[in-house]
């Protein structure tokens, strides 16, 4: 590992790597990299638990996310840890909470897409299947050549007199 390298660049090449190496190997690399890089306490909860969820132990990584977020955790590791979090809740079969998480990601987080995609899985998991489209026909709307208007209208109308929308 070069020690000059920043946090970021060593964790950056930590994960394009992350398929190459065993899962012991991994923990201790990842340890080494939160140590030596002197990662906040918030950020390297968050790492964990993104291992974790790599290696798909959901029910480790989810307290894990928890407790990231509730130390303080800041963007944009924040909405990455949001968007992750409701995965991996879905992943565990509690989708009415995924749901919840991702609803609150503001519009204008540049994760938001991505917030939408797992906020249209979670729908479907969750019986919404009307909605679950809508929110991907919507999400996807705005980054189309042509159509958009189209696409985004045909979204809207899948859900106006749905009754499949989760409360909450």
């Amino acid at each position: 590992m070069n020690p000059d390298e920043t946090l970021e660049a060593r964790l950056e090449r930590f994960w394009a790597e992350a398929d190459e190496e065993s899962e012991t190997e991994l923990s201790a690399t990842l340890e080494r990299i939160l140590s030596e890089g002197a990662a906040s306490p918030e950020r390297a909860l968050f790492e964990r638990a993104s291992l974790h969820d790599f290696l798909g132990q959901e029910n480790a990584a989810i307290p894990l996310y928890r407790a990231a977020l509730d130390s303080g955790l800041a963007p944009p590791h924040r909405t990455a840890a949001i968007i992750q979090l409701a995965s991996s809740l879905r992943n565990v079969g509690d989708a009415a909470s995924a749901i919840a998480l991702l609803r609150a990601v503001d519009e204008g987080d540049p994760l938001s897409a991505a917030a939408q995609a797992f906020l249209a899985l979670a729908l479907y998991d969750h019986g919404a299947s009307a909605h679950a489209l809508s929110t991907a026909l919507g999400a996807l709307a705005p980054s189309l050549p042509a159509y958009q208007r189209s696409v985004s209208l045909y979204a809207s109308a899948l859900v106006s007199g749905a009754d499949d929308l989760p409360q909450g």
